[in-house]
């Protein structure tokens, strides 16, 4: 037992070692960087026939951050941080021009493993604690080569370095549910790009919504990063002057255009050697900011000319210095070590992806799923049924009974399923954007974690209701009604997953989900028994009318009869309800379900292709 612990012990040193230094150094260069966007057509008609300007969003910027150096992207709303810190992180969409290489080599999905961003926002599971959410990552994004108790070490490793201890073992939270503090979150962020021991880390506003003091312990946190030769850039809106002189290196932007790029504690001496010196003292990132935005002391003074006047000065006199660092820099020793060897885009199996995923997703959902909200509207509605039902022999009523099954576990597991990708859009954006899996062991394990919930709730609803309604009571007619009414929410779900993806926004789907369900209902062959020649081809489309059909076969058999009035039979194939979709062709019935149930899942799969990949 003492050399088990002692073993662990050393694998923890030996990790912990391996954040010490970075595997590979890297120099981030970038040269007259532009980025165009057209805008987008407002109003459903444009007359106007006059071709749209590209709009400019970056006018040609020009720096160079090397190992061991942190570079902060400091300007005010809308000039061009976030857009340049995407850029330079490889994932940006769109007309960009110009140069941006790393170690003289430009980004490849080999850079994937070197390279670490982390997003304004917090995309985090808030079920999960602290420690699962690294572990996950860690068993995700490090190399198959490692073991599992290698990569939980990993995990371990980065929790200790970036102080979250005390709170490993608490969930992470969001909105409606108490988890950890901000900063703890943004750690927790920051960890997850550090479980891979990246060379290159891009963080967009990693103090934004903290306090100074919170802020503070992040930058210091990421300035212990950089001692190990790592290359970081941030951009940050406002820092307190205690963060200001940690930075290296200072690029202020406006409006796309650069003022200043060079070391933190110069940019001071700079601006007031051209004529723009701060009349008190105040905090050098408040005075920078009010530069960008052409505002000084004097009212009087026109913005846009001292923001023009700002960039024709840092033409003049910095622009050239930029230039000449860069020339300096010679990279050419460092290219093939970027390069060697054989890379392989995943880091992990197939398998392991999706096992990994599945664990994660069941964890993360597994207080939604079974709520018991759910379970309570469903049994309610069982229950309810069965006494509205109870123990009737009327074939119309019967017939009704099967239409409500084929309506209720139509719409149920279409709204279920519609929010399914609209809610984790964001988390699917970064975690692909990082390479962390395939597309496809992520639409299976999200696919296959859902059917228990899926699958569970109907089998509870027919067992109540079945019995209660009165309905055969064999069990060929029993586990027939079961298994259809089963067949029709997995295509029900596949719609629900199909629209969700393909629209990506909640109300919307939401709104499309409905009328298309409808349209199915109308068209189930119940309502309406004679359906108009022109309109009739919905039902052939329609989940609904398949369904009621299929579950009407699991009840009534052609040849049987039925009391239609005094001492008299009917043949139930020529009840009215029945007779509009017939007893027969029940095959065709379950192969149109089964067509409907690939080629929806198909098309989520491939709406789903666009998110997180990076146009070039």
């Amino acid at each position: 037992m003492e050399e088990e612990m002692a073993d662990i012990q050393i694998t923890q040193l030996e990790t912990a070692a391996i954040f010490m230094k970075t595997n590979l150094p890297v120099t981030l260069k970038f040269e007259n960087v532009v980025y165009k966007i057209k805008p987008k057509k407002e109003g459903l008609f444009n007359s106007s026939s006059k071709p749209e300007e590209e709009k400019i969003i970056l006018k040609g910027i020009t720096g160079i951050v090397f190992p061991g150096e942190m570079l902060a992207m400091l300007g005010p709303s809308g000039s061009g941080k976030t857009t340049l810190l995407t850029g330079l992180g490889g994932r940006l969409s769109g007309r960009l021009a110009g140069s941006i290489t790393y170690n003289g080599k430009p980004f490849t999905n080999a850079m994937k493993c070197y390279t670490g961003f982390v997003t304004q926002d917090d995309i985090l599971y808030p079920h999960l604690t602290v420690t699962e959410t690294l572990v996950f990552t860690a068993l995700l994004r490090l190399p198959k080569t490692l073991s599992h108790q290698e990569k939980v070490a990993h995990a371990e490793a980065v929790i200790s370095q970036l102080g979250l201890t005390k709170c490993k073992d608490s969930i992470i939270g969001g909105p409606l549910l108490r988890g950890i503090s901000g900063g703890e979150r943004k750690r927790v962020s920051i960890g997850q790009e550090m479980l891979i021991n990246p060379s290159l880390l891009f963080l967009d506003e990693p103090t934004s919504g903290l306090d100074s003091t919170t802020a503070q312990k992040i930058v210091s946190t990421l300035w212990e990063l950089v001692k190990g030769g790592r290359t970081i850039v941030m951009t940050i809106h406002q820092p307190s002057s205690r963060l200001f002189y940690m930075f290296h290196k200072v690029l202020l932007l406006s409006e796309g255009n650069p003022l200043y790029f060079g070391r933190g504690e110069d940019a001071m001496g700079y601006f007031s050697s051209i004529g723009f010196p701060p009349l008190v003292a105040m905090n050098p990132s408040d005075f920078l900011l009010d530069l960008a935005n052409g505002v000084l002391d004097d009212p009087q003074e026109d913005q846009a000319s001292i923001k023009q006047t700002l960039v024709t000065a840092f033409k003049t006199n910095l622009f050239d210095s930029v230039k000449e660092e860069l020339r300096k820099f010679d990279d050419q020793q460092v290219h093939e070590k970027l390069h060697k060897g054989k890379f392989s885009q995943w880091s992990n199996t197939w398998w392991q992806q999706f096992s990994v995923l599945f664990r994660r997703g069941m964890k993360e959902r597994k207080h939604e799923s079974f709520s018991g909200l759910k379970i309570g509207q469903v049994l309610v509605v069982a229950f309810l049924c069965g006494l509205l039902w109870w123990q009737s022999k009327d074939i119309q009523d019967q017939i009704g009974l099967m239409f409500f099954y084929s309506g209720f576990w139509g719409f149920y597991p279409l709204f279920q399923a519609i929010f399914t990708f609209p809610q984790e859009r964001m988390m699917l954006e970064k975690e692909r954007s990082s390479g962390m899996y395939r597309l496809s062991s992520y639409f299976m394990s999200r696919t296959v974690g859902d059917l228990p919930m899926e699958l569970v709730l109907p089998t509870i609803f027919v067992i109540i209701t079945y019995w209660m309604a009165g309905l055969k009571p064999f069990a060929p007619n029993f586990f027939s009604t079961l298994f259809t009414l089963l067949f029709s929410v997995l295509v029900s779900q596949g719609l629900g997953l199909a629209l969700g993806a393909l629209v990506m926004d909640q109300k919307s789907a939401t709104i499309l989900g409905s009328v298309i369900m409808l349209s199915f209902t109308l068209a189930g062959g119940y309502y309406v028994h004679h359906v108009p020649s022109f309109i009739a081809w919905i039902k052939y489309i329609s989940i609904s009318q398949y369904t009621f059909k299929l579950l009407i076969g699991s009840q009534f058999e052609p040849g049987e009869t039925y009391p239609c009035g005094i001492n008299t039979t009917c043949y139930v194939e020529d009840f009215p309800a029945i007779k509009s979709v017939g007893l027969g062709d029940k095959a065709i019935s379950v192969v149109a379900l089964a067509i409907m149930l690939v080629a929806y899942r198909l098309l989520a799969y491939v709406a789903l292709m666009r998110i997180g990949v990076t146009k070039k």
